[in-house]
């Protein structure tokens, strides 16, 4: 809501602008999206590390501690 009252303002100060952020919106979307699906794996990636090095500990603490 907040994006799009500010899309708004923008429209009223310079209309062109504006519809070029319309326009472009979609495709800048397109080239960040490799870079969030790359987030995804190394957050992915980390969790795994994690779960791998707690594990030890996870073993000696026993089946009825969480």
């Amino acid at each position: 809501m907040v994006k799009f009252l500010l899309w708004l303002i923008l429209l009223v100060l310079c209309w062109p602008l504006a519809l070029l952020a319309l326009i472009l919106y979609p495709f800048v979307w397109l080239v960040l999206l490799p870079f969030r699906l790359l987030g995804i794996a190394v957050g992915g990636v980390l969790e795994l590390v994690r779960a791998v090095v707690m594990l030890p500990a996870r073993v000696l603490r026993g089946p009825g501690a969480r």
